[in-house]
């Protein structure tokens, strides 16, 4: 069994109250590697067909990877999966911080929870004695008190991934949270969790994993801590954050603007990373083992209310989605909203989203104050978008609407409130345009969770006169022929595919995006199998990483099929293929459908899936060594 992993996973019995050790071989671990991949295995596996997403049947996973708590950059990382109770599809979410290494610590790889409980409890992990306790003084509480309890009982060595009021109040975008900054926003899960008055995970422990070769390992991780000061993109993550991107995003059009209608906004250097440096970041934080440092800590006030750096700082998608989104940019608002959504536990990006959609549908008549409760809910209104995520958190007037999710709200709106949707698969759009990025439209499209930023390389990597430096690492990939900016080609759709492979198999072996990539970031895909190599032992290559990715897409793909997902459900919202507004470079772009039905063509043939249905066939699914699985 390789060392780098603990070789146990705890399967928890909500219902019952039981808790059992599971012990896989290591064919298993080496075939599903973790994360995302592993959690699929066992929802495919035991998962009832047509389970309530809030339901005691659905199941939820929480799998680290193969090289979490080894001291090397972007290892701690773990996967949360489920059926969605935002999209119906399958969910999933990842974070970072020092609770997957923590949990790994344990001696566990990963949870499998299923039932629901009778009361509010929480799991505690102590290396390997675990136990449900009960979470009844912690339910209604918001996580930074929660997480401060606990410490108070177990001591400040713990980590905490926990659910807020959001996630009691099955919030449809709730998130898990730990260290209650980091989050698994996205699909949901911290509503699962909560559907199944699971409060938090506790954990503690003293065992370490050990690398195969930890001297070559170690020779990785001090090369890697060395390029990070002179690879200028994970300077700037360093300095500035993501919200690094604000100004490069607003000059090319492609910074999402009063609900997508706009690629630009007038005063976005308020809300950029710079900006942010300058005013009111006190720390930059990390994650366990990492060098990078790309985290923000900010302490300001807005109207009286302090922001507390303990909740961290936006990152550019809830700059966006909670600033430029709804027509915002006041950094000290966005960053109180945001430590709102950290306090509640909800997804930033729907949470914006969301609110922006019906800041839409009010400006068109569609709602009015008799909906809202009196709150005059326009673009712009800082104070507007303040209510309405505390509304959302906490499921009160208008806010346990919107709670619902833009699709349930336009359907509950009525009167062609869909025309303002912003979603695919029921997910909101993160704060990446597909009318400048063309193929990551594609992705949005297919990809089988909905919208997502973190599924596929994005399209400037393959453009024009791209950096020498991506195209050397793209080129490992088969990827080296640069396709004509704004393009949808299908050498553009095979970009797309392959690196959605080398992205979903980044989700399985549970490693940072920031860190391992294929084209800018600090380990390429030749360190990537280098650093594999060194902590398993296995002589693992390119092919065999790719095949983990596809292995988990199909897995993916294969649920949404048989909960009753076709092609039919790749789609975009029609806004997308409406021609952007405003004055910047990119006004008057939008997606052509024709061309995006084309691009779909393509990869599905890429992806060798049925080309009616958009679904793995027999015959990719045995290809994969995943026969078992019924679609």
């Amino acid at each position: 069994m390789s060392t780098s992993y603990a070789g146990k996973i705890l399967h928890v019995d909500l219902t019952k109250g039981e808790l059992k050790e599971e012990h896989p071989s290591e064919d298993f671990y080496r075939t599903y590697a973790g994360g995302s991949a592993m959690g699929m295995f066992y929802i495919l596996r035991d998962m009832p067909k047509n389970a309530d997403p809030l339901g005691a049947e659905n199941i939820l996973t929480l799998f680290t990877g193969t090289l979490t708590g080894l001291p090397v950059p972007g290892q701690s990382r773990i996967c949360a999966n489920a059926r969605s109770p935002l999209t119906g599809a399958i969910g999933d979410s990842q974070a970072g911080g020092f609770f997957p290494a923590v949990l790994k610590n344990t001696g566990y790889d990963g949870l499998v929870i299923n039932g629901k409980a009778s009361e509010p409890v929480y799991l505690h992990l102590n290396g390997d004695q675990a136990k449900l306790e009960s979470a009844a003084s912690l339910w209604g509480k918001e996580t930074a008190e929660v997480e401060e309890i606990l410490q108070e009982k177990y001591g400040k060595k713990i980590e905490v991934a926990q659910i807020g009021p959001a996630g009691e109040n099955l919030v449809r975008y709730a998130s898990i949270m730990n260290m209650h900054n980091r989050a698994h926003g996205r699909t949901g899960m911290g509503a699962v969790m909560g559907s199944k008055m699971l409060k938090a995970i506790v954990v503690q422990g003293n065992f370490r994993v050990v690398a195969a070769d930890k001297a070559r390992l170690t020779e990785y991780a001090r090369e890697g801590a060395a390029n990070a000061k002179i690879n200028e993109d994970m300077i700037g993550l360093s300095d500035y954050g993501t919200a690094g991107t604000i100004g490069g995003q607003n000059a090319v059009g492609g910074l999402p603007s009063f609900n997508f209608n706009e690629g630009t906004i007038e005063n976005y250097m308020n809300l950029s990373g710079e900006t942010m440096t300058d005013t009111i970041l006190v720390k930059e934080d990390t994650c366990y083992a990492c060098s990078i440092r790309c985290k923000r800590m900010v302490k300001t006030e807005y109207q009286n209310r302090k922001i507390d750096p303990d909740y961290g700082g936006p990152e550019y998608e809830s700059l966006s989605t909670l600033g430029t989104y709804c027509g915002i940019t006041d950094l000290d608002a966005i960053s109180l909203a945001n430590q709102m959504c950290n306090a509640y536990g909800m997804d930033t990006i729907s949470c914006g989203a969301t609110i922006a959609f019906a800041m839409e549908c009010f400006e068109n008549g569609l709602i009015t104050t008799e909906d809202t409760g009196g709150v005059e809910l326009r673009f712009g209104n800082t104070d507007a978008m303040l209510r309405m995520v505390e509304q959302i958190g906490t499921g009160e007037s208008f806010g346990a609407l919107l709670a619902e999710g833009s699709v349930r709200a336009a359907e509950k709106i009525g009167n062609g409130a869909e025309q303002y949707l912003i979603t695919s698969k029921g997910a909101e759009a993160p704060a990446h345009m597909p009318q400048v990025k063309k193929s990551l439209g594609l992705i949005y499209a297919v990809n089988p969770f909905g919208a997502d930023h973190q599924s596929s390389e994005h399209d400037p990597a393959y453009e024009g006169e791209s950096d020498p430096f991506f195209l050397d690492r793209l080129a490992l990939l088969g990827l080296e022929t640069p396709q004509p900016e704004g393009s949808l080609t299908d050498e553009k759709v095979r970009f797309a595919y392959v690196t959605q492979l080398f992205f979903s198999a980044l989700e399985s072996y549970s490693l940072c995006q920031f860190v391992f990539g294929p084209a800018w970031q600090l380990y390429g895909p030749a360190e990537m199998v280098a650093i594999l190599k060194a902590a398993t032992g296995w002589d693992i290559d390119m092919q065999e990483i790719l095949d983990v990715g596809e292995r988990r897409l199909n897995m993916m793909r294969a649920f949404n099929a048989r909960e009753g997902f076709t092609r039919d459900d790749d789609t975009l919202p029609e806004k997308f293929y409406k021609p952007l507004q405003g004055k910047g470079p990119s006004a008057g772009t939008s997606l052509d459908k024709e061309e995006l039905e084309k691009a779909k063509e393509a990869y599905y043939n890429f992806a060798g899936w049925d080309a009616k249905t958009g679904n793995p066939s027999s015959e990719n699914l045995r290809a994969l060594g995943l026969d078992w699985v019924e679609l």
